[in-house]
């Protein structure tokens, strides 16, 4: 593996949560080479399992103009919050259930190739029926869906999982499951 060291990094803009940055990389021939980056705090993807049915949402997501099927999921976006901590807060606020426990099952970047969105994805089992307290437009609109594990293996096998996340999800669920 050979570093693109950095010669320089301008920011060009901020949002709520995601700054854009120009970065300038030397090459190992000796040229530069210019990069957008998307700089984002980071994510979780939680899994809800009762044991016989996986929790998800269809909600509507404005970039694609669609209703997606997703697990729960939310950004780092609570100062000190560890992910396992955002993992159970997340499936309280979009589905309404308190995990008993959480199990990291896998970790990935979402995008390397223009984002830095690293995303921790967790098993969360001993689902507890709380208040949800949906954040956001969507999140109130969403519709909750129980899925069981042949549905799960229906619609990935049909590639009606489009969210990258859910679908990766969904993958290590089917592997949990089958151990």
């Amino acid at each position: 593996m050979t570093d693109f060291p950095l010669l320089g990094r301008r920011r060009i803009a901020r949002s709520s949560f995601l700054t854009f940055d120009r970065e300038y990389r030397w090459t190992p021939g000796g040229d530069v080479v210019r990069r957008e980056v998307v700089r984002h705090p980071g994510s979780v993807v939680v899994i809800p399992w009762d044991g016989e049915r996986v929790h998800a949402l269809r909600q509507y997501r404005a970039p694609v103009d669609t209703a997606v099927l997703e697990l729960p999921a939310g950004k780092l976006d609570v100062a000190g919050e560890a992910p396992e901590l955002t993992a159970v807060r997340e499936c309280i606020e979009e589905i309404g259930m308190r995990p008993e426990r959480v199990t990291l099952l896998q970790r990935c970047w979402i995008s390397p190739g223009f984002t830095d969105e690293f995303t921790w994805i967790y098993l969360a089992e001993g689902l507890t029926e709380v208040s949800a307290d949906p954040q956001g437009a969507e999140e109130l609109h969403a519709e909750q869906i129980g899925l069981t594990v042949g549905e799960v293996r229906d619609l990935v096998d049909a590639g009606e999982v489009r969210d990258a996340t859910t679908l990766i999800g969904l993958m290590a669920l089917l592997r949990h499951v089958e151990r």
